[in-house]
């Protein structure tokens, strides 16, 4: 279990009436679903622009099963302009590569274009290897919206360092980018550029696209290689970020549906504690200790409309929803916790199955095999 202590910030207090469109506890005494359509999931087994050349830094899972598109070509949303890692990522994938693709100026216009029916399906940046969880792409699937994972994909990152043509490291005076990624570059920028003004981007390509039509002198934009190419930028410095394994996680949106276990998924939760006492985080934790389910991040994000010190707890845990042990988690928390969110399960990108949770899993059904022959000699 990992907790990003970047975000972490627990607290037991009790959220005000949880949020509309998640699935209820037990509220006032009475046990309660929500009837939204959006739900039913959890209740059942649950313009493309030509690129010369395609990314090879990719660690991917084999394309999984998606909704049918509402017409011949699948539409896709994706973080944008045309040359960010997404869409690097995004091109991994051939069945999604084939379809229309639509860049957004941001994660949440990805996530509104999909819950609107603009689009098939979304595809938005989740985690970074060095700064964490991406939190808003996290919030917006946790608050704003009542849609699943069903993918996710691995980019190896690389960034550069691009500015127009001539320009030279001396000449810099303003760069631009992402915050994730000029936070990912800290090393090179301060020895480097310390002088430097760092100016915010809404996306790495996006940085790129501002310097090259940008006349102002020294300027210079920390982007992906093909941005720098796609956007006539000269490469000054590459792989300039601080550590050499750095990676990002992406992951693939829906209205609804998830694809079936494979032996190696994740399962995302959203869990509202029920009580402001000691104790109401170990409540929920011991419910995946108790099932052997390992949790490979576990974040408190504030619910925004409850006040300082009104906290959830957004948990990525190992195992599917088909699955008996995560099923049963999961309606242990339902039944006692304020509200609990399901927003996907879906294959891991590294293939990788847990052998404990696989244990586990065998354990678990012999035992529920004995407690049923115990009750078919009740009279």
């Amino acid at each position: 279990m990992m907790i990003d202590e970047r975000v972490a910030h627990f607290s037991e207090r009790k959220p005000p009436q949880p949020c509309h469109r998640i699935v209820r506890g037990q509220l006032a005494g009475a046990d309660r679903v929500h009837e939204s359509s959006e739900f039913n999931g959890i209740h059942r087994h649950i313009v493309a622009r030509p690129r010369a050349r395609r990314p090879s830094l990719a660690r991917v899972n084999a394309p999984t099963t998606e909704p049918a598109p509402n017409s011949d070509t699948l539409r896709v949303a994706f973080f944008g302009p045309f040359g960010t890692f997404t869409e690097q990522a995004l091109r991994t994938q051939s069945d999604l590569a084939s379809g229309e693709l639509l860049p957004m100026r941001t994660v949440p216009d990805v996530l509104d274009a999909v819950t609107n029916g603009d689009v098939d399906l979304g595809f938005v940046p989740i985690e970074n290897s060095i700064e964490g969880m991406v939190n808003f792409t996290l919030d917006a699937l946790a608050f704003d919206h009542d849609l699943v994972i069903t993918r996710e994909v691995v980019l190896d990152i690389h960034l550069c360092l691009a500015a127009p043509a001539g320009t030279e490291l001396a000449d810099i005076t303003d760069v631009m980018s992402i915050p994730v990624a000029t936070a990912q570059c800290h090393r090179f920028l301060r020895e480097h550029l310390p002088n430097a003004a760092i100016r915010a981007a809404t996306s790495t390509a996006g940085a790129a696209k501002a310097v090259a039509e940008d006349p102002t002198p020294g300027l210079a934009a920390i982007a992906p290689r093909v941005a720098a190419e796609l956007y006539g930028l000269e490469v000054l410095a590459s792989d300039i970020e601080d550590e050499s394994g750095n990676q990002t996680r992406f992951v693939v949106v829906s209205r609804d549906g998830a694809p079936t276990a494979t032996g190696h998924d994740r399962t995302g939760l959203v869990v509202f504690q029920r009580a402001d006492e000691p104790g109401s985080l170990i409540s929920i934790l011991q419910e995946f200790a108790a099932r052997r389910i390992n949790l490979s991040n576990l974040i408190s994000r504030p619910i925004k409309h409850g006040g300082l010190g009104e906290y959830c707890f957004i948990i990525l845990a190992e195992g599917h929803v088909d699955d008996d042990l995560m099923a049963d988690t999961m309606r242990s928390l339902h039944a006692k916790q304020a509200s609990v969110k399901w927003f996907g399960s879906w294959p891991r990108a590294d293939g990788a199955a847990h052998d404990v949770r696989a244990s586990a899993d065998e354990r678990w059904r012999e035992a529920d095999d004995w407690i049923e022959a115990i009750r078919r000699r009740v009279s």
